[in-house]
């Protein structure tokens, strides 16, 4: 699979691994670390993280993951709305650093839209910029009207994460040609949809028969088909962390996409940001 290149020229996989609901239960964060390391060794080297996720559980176990291993890892984190300007972006940054045990983020990212104007979010973001904490900044679950509010500060925007998966497409109306046509990936979120009706689709779970894969997996790669776009699904076990490294190969046919357009027809109109 290409990697995915950032404005600045940065590489990462176009397949990385999330992270939403590690860390809730102690006992589960031993298991969770080692399917993350197994996910770096597959080549899955970007790791999305959040302080929300478990409030902070989940950088803890993405610590224990990348223990040793910091310099092979993109690192991404996300700072809650209400902390998103001055100084409360940069407490809540340090405190991220400290359960992550790194001096700096590859890429932080705004969580959501909330009160605090964006103009005072790319204060903040741009000046742990130039204190070396982070190395980029970015958002998530904006659209386009919230994108072009940026203004200039929207060349240094270096990703928007959004909610896209089959049964969510309403930003193929207008967001991601926006972002690619400003050289800015999108990162997709739940590329597998969330409690598994998705995966229960029999038109997605016919593809998946034909090509002899999973129906996550052909979910994945639908997600992956296009270029400009990466997935982060969530693995907690070994054996779902290698189904989801596998789907970065699997290459669905025009009869497949076809198939998968019928059930899941894309969008005519546009549509509010669909969120999680």
């Amino acid at each position: 699979m290409a990697p995915i290149t950032l404005a600045d020229g940065t590489e990462m996989p176009a397949l990385g691994q999330g992270t939403w609901h590690m860390g809730e239960r102690g006992s589960d964060r031993r298991r969770e670390a080692a399917a993350l390391r197994l996910g770096l060794d597959l080549g899955m080297t970007l790791i999305d993280t959040a302080e929300m996720y478990a409030e902070g559980g989940a950088e803890e176990v993405v610590a224990e993951a990348i223990a040793g291993r910091r310099s092979d890892v993109f690192l991404v984190s996300k700072v809650y709305p209400h902390n998103a300007g001055g100084r409360k972006l940069e407490a809540a940054l340090e405190r991220s650093l400290e359960r992550l045990r790194t001096d700096a983020l590859d890429l932080y990212l705004l969580h959501w839209r909330g009160s605090v104007p964006l103009e005072d979010t790319v204060e903040a973001m741009e000046r742990m910029r130039g204190l070396g904490k982070i190395r980029r900044w970015g958002v998530s679950n904006l659209d386009v009207d919230d994108l072009e509010e940026l203004g200039p500060a929207l060349a240094d925007c270096a990703t928007d994460q959004v909610l896209y998966n089959l049964e969510h497409r309403g930003v193929e109306f207008d967001l991601l040609s926006f972002c690619r046509g400003r050289r800015m990936p999108v990162m997709a979120y739940s590329p597998v949809g969330q409690g598994g009706a998705l995966l229960r689709h029999p038109a997605l779970q016919g593809v998946a028969r034909r090509l002899g894969a999973t129906p996550a997996q052909v979910a994945i790669a639908w997600t992956l088909r296009q270029g400009g776009v990466i997935g982060i699904p969530k693995a907690a076990d070994e054996a779902h962390v290698r189904l989801n490294a596998a789907a970065g190969e699997l290459r669905l046919a025009p009869e497949d996409l076809a198939a998968l357009d019928a059930a899941f027809p894309p969008p005519r109109r546009k549509r509010s940001l669909a969120m999680l």
